[in-house]
């Protein structure tokens, strides 16, 4: 087989196809969403926000992102680390392409996920220039 053939996917149409998928964006207060939504559209990135941890687990069952920023607190079941962990045992690939936001990182049990994740995190309130610079460092682009 030639290294030109289309059957071997090349490095860079792999981060270009990457780049083409949204974001997934998991956080249930409506002022934050409509801010990422402005600012991460207006910065070239397509995003899908998901309201809670049970809309984004379907979301992520029948969808592929680019990667997840997601609220580590939410109302319900279904938490960041709770995520992280379907992540971990159904789209491995993704778990260095996602990014926590908190607005408690001192608290003990946000400090212990964190730790035992090792995932990034970006404490609210953020200044959306951080935001986008950890973005672009964790989903490479």
């Amino acid at each position: 087989m030639r290294l030109d053939s289309p059957e071997i996917e090349r490095p860079s149409a792999r981060r270009k196809a990457q780049a083409e998928l949204p974001l997934l964006v998991v956080e249930d207060e409506t002022s934050v969403q409509s801010l990422l939504r402005s600012a991460l559209k207006k910065h070239g990135y397509e995003i899908r926000i998901a309201s809670s941890g049970v809309e984004a687990l379907e979301l992520l069952q029948h969808g592929d992102f680019r990667g997840v920023l997601c609220d580590m607190r939410m109302p319900g079941k279904v938490k960041g680390a709770d995520l992280h962990a379907w992540l971990c045992s159904h789209r491995p690939q993704m778990l260095s392409r996602m990014v926590f936001m908190t607005g408690d990182a001192t608290g003990e049990d946000v400090a212990a996920v964190l730790t035992r994740t090792g995932v990034p995190c970006i404490e609210k309130p953020f200044r959306m220039n951080e935001l986008l610079t950890m973005l672009k460092k964790v989903l490479q682009d």
